[in-house]
């Protein structure tokens, strides 16, 4: 196999077609193809699914890995070698909406002053995104998975706390004699994977799901509990002055969730992702960091 063929590889899975890898690399999609032939041809297994999108087959994900390592050594060696100014170079990290929209944003303050990196954020839940390091898609994941994929490590960052909130309205509605009667109270999800207002009902005696509205978007989340659509699960990180002057309340007295989150990334001497996981590490300060109780 050749750097040439890994390049093509990563730059199918990044574009999702030939045609869009042809266009990043500057090259035919005729070019494209023959790479993936040969690459093919020299590990004796069909690495790419042509479809819409194009995705890697499990040798192929094996090799993704390999050509991001490949990408990520090459670019800092030409800037050991004094090549001029190191070219930015794409780094793939998986990041959970809510660590997004809280204590992640700093990690973004600290790579706007990168001149060597340009980052490509995938948006996947804590449970799902150990999946996306070992397809090989990212180099880094912030996940709940305590164990390290293969040819990763793994650290525990610290716990996000997630409140049951809503609108003092919205409670006054659906209440009994014991508080919030979650079997008819309206409940918002984030997507098809949320389950932590689904756990929280389970652990009420909830089986049957009461009415359910879908908002994938930790901002417009916080906007749908404000206005009253239903109640949710809200990272504390999240809320501003709104338990403190009752736009929101609390459905439950000392009723939380915390999810443990974890940085996993390749074992990998590299500078540039030595960089990405001191600046994740001191912006996970923002974390609960003591083991809940």
């Amino acid at each position: 196999m050749r750097f040439e063929q890994l390049r093509a590889l990563a730059a199918i899975i990044d574009e999702e077609s030939f045609e869009g890898a042809a266009d990043v690399l500057r090259i035919t999609p005729s070019a494209v193809s023959q790479r993936i032939k040969a690459l093919e041809a020299s590990v004796g297994q069909i690495v790419v699914r042509r479809g819409t999108p194009c995705t890697p087959t499990d040798a192929g994900s094996v090799l993704l890995r390999m050509a991001r390592q490949v990408q990520i050594i090459e670019a800092e060696t030409r800037s050991a070698l004094g090549h001029g100014e190191a070219a930015r170079t794409v780094t793939p990290l998986a990041v959970n909406a809510d660590s997004l929209a809280t204590w992640f944003v700093p990690v973004l303050t600290e790579a706007g002053r990168w001149a060597d990196t340009t980052l490509d954020l995938r948006v996947e839940d804590q449970d799902h995104s150990s999946r996306l390091l070992r397809q090989g898609d990212v180099i880094g994941a912030i996940t709940s998975d305590p164990a390290p994929v293969n040819g990763c490590r793994a650290e525990l960052l610290g716990y996000m706390r997630y409140l049951p909130v809503a609108t003092p309205e919205l409670q006054h509605r659906f209440q009994n004699d014991d508080g919030a009667d979650f079997s008819r109270l309206p409940v918002l999800q984030f997507n098809a994977k949320d389950d932590l207002q689904q756990r929280f009902l389970l652990s009420h005696g909830v089986s049957q799901p009461p009415p359910r509205h879908l908002i994938p978007s930790s901002e417009a989340f916080l906007a749908a509990l404000r206005a009253g659509l239903g109640w949710g699960m809200i990272p504390e990180l999240q809320l501003e002055s709104d338990l403190d002057d009752g736009t929101l309340v609390l459905l439950e007295k000392d009723a939380h969730s915390d999810v443990p989150l974890h940085w996993q990334t390749w074992t990998l001497n590299s500078e540039r992702l030595n960089r990405i996981s001191d600046a994740v590490r001191t912006a996970s300060r923002h974390l609960r960091h003591p083991p809940p109780r």
